[in-house]
């Protein structure tokens, strides 16, 4: 296939269209053999990072088979969407042909119910699902739908194998092999790639129109100038992107609402995705509130799974609503410093012996070294408690300091009345 040069970016001239041209991922190319050989497919979910290739494997499959192919991406398609997908598929089949192939990119982004009308169609042939994501779809997929579906995980791409694609765009590429390109280097290149093929050959892109001759060195010190002249051109969550989270972040935890809602609706504009910002959340929650408000983590675990129901537009408003309340609330770190001191006590000493009382006397054996044995069962006391030891012989450290706010003073108190200077 013949491309422009000066309109189509390198990473496109370069897709591969068939198997054997395609990098990496030999079992997942194997299985697919034989899916084309057999002229069987099922449908299927890749799993992957960006930059490996899911959008290309999917393309390469459905030509292989000869079915029609209809691609919806997920940010910009809805419910409708699918199901004019699916109408269009129906009509189109011819009897007892195979169905032709959906291709859902970022599937994850999908709310329940957008995944729900893809149930039916999926179950009765109509379609064949195969949807790409670089989330975790045991965490973004309903299980229905899943169920349905094989998943096939995709791996980063290696720094051997990028070395590999970096010398074959400059030796078979129509453009690239008119130049006179010089590889010295190659660390920082692979680095900023980070595993990702799409990545390199825009970085390598951006190299050579930065490039004011057809004498282009490739080395570290000309890919970092390319790349801090062009920052946005080959990487769209670039250094402003995490400028934007850091800074949201940092107003919830210094209780500014309306900064936190100005960069909450930063992201929201820039494109950010929903259950990105409500993972963020559910985290702030317990890092930086924790135990001066315990209800905010069960308001922000529960802006999780709305916002993963209903998805956007309307996923903005629990957003916002939970941004001002966590932004709003009193703040702690006191669990978070507690689990971190704790760790790394048991990191220096994992072994350390559990008091005899404490262990589970399941057999005679254990009962006659005295496993369980003066165990006092606090609900037999008075105000269910009663006095005895809990940690380890010989470890006095207090982890959990309470911090200076309204609830954690009150669980101090009760501490101090059942302890005496807990």
């Amino acid at each position: 296939m013949e491309y422009n040069s000066q309109t189509v970016p390198l990473a496109q001239r370069m897709r591969p269209y068939s198997l054997d041209d395609y990098m990496g991922q030999e079992s997942v190319v194997a299985t697919f053999k034989r899916f084309i050989e057999q002229k069987a497919l099922p449908s299927f979910i890749l799993w992957g990072p960006p930059g490996v290739g899911k959008t290309t494997l999917a393309g390469i499959v459905a030509t292989s088979l000869k079915r029609p192919f209809i691609q919806l991406s997920a940010i910009n398609s809805g419910v409708k969407d699918v199901r004019e997908a699916i109408e269009k598929s129906s009509r189109s089949r011819i009897l007892n042909s195979p169905p032709p192939i959906l291709f859902i990119d970022e599937i994850h982004r999908f709310s329940k119910s957008q995944q729900d009308s893809l149930l039916g169609a999926v179950e009765q042939g109509v379609i064949t699902l195969i949807g790409a994501t670089t989330e975790n779809p045991s965490f973004e997929i309903i299980k229905p739908l899943l169920s349905r579906c094989n998943v096939y995980v995709l791996k980063s791409i290696d720094d051997s194998q990028l070395e590999q694609l970096l010398h074959k765009a400059i030796k078979t590429d129509s453009h690239l092999k008119t130049l006179n390109i010089k590889v010295e280097e190659t660390a920082t290149l692979l680095n900023f790639a980070g595993g990702d093929a799409r990545r390199l050959l825009n970085i390598l892109d951006t190299l050579i129109g930065a490039s004011p001759s057809e004498d282009i060195v490739i080395n570290d010190e000309n890919v970092i100038s390319a790349l801090q002249q062009n920052a946005v051109r080959y990487d769209k969550n670039g250094e402003e992107h995490y400028d934007v989270i850091s800074a949201f972040i940092k107003s919830v935890r210094g209780s500014d609402p309306q900064a936190a809602i100005y960069y909450l609706a930063r992201m929201i504009a820039a494109g950010e995705e929903a259950r990105f910002i409500a993972r963020r959340l559910v985290i702030l929650a317990g890092e930086d509130i924790g135990l001066a408000n315990p209800n905010a983590l069960l308001i922000a675990n529960a802006c999780f799974e709305t916002v993963h129901n209903i998805g956007m537009p309307e996923a903005r408003i629990p957003l916002a609503e939970v941004t001002i309340y966590l932004a709003s609330s009193p703040k702690s770190n006191s669990a978070y410093l507690a689990i971190d001191a704790a760790l790394q006590l048991v990191k220096q000493d994992k072994h350390r012996p559990v008091p005899l009382h404490l262990r589970n006397g399941v057999t005679s054996l254990m009962r006659k070294e005295g496993y369980g044995a003066g165990y006092l069962y606090a609900h037999d006391y008075p105000k269910h408690f009663v006095k005895q030891q809990f940690l380890p012989d010989d470890v006095n450290q207090q982890f959990w300091t309470p911090a200076d706010n309204q609830s954690e003073e009150k669980l101090s108190q009760h501490l101090n009345t059942l302890w005496n200077n807990y």
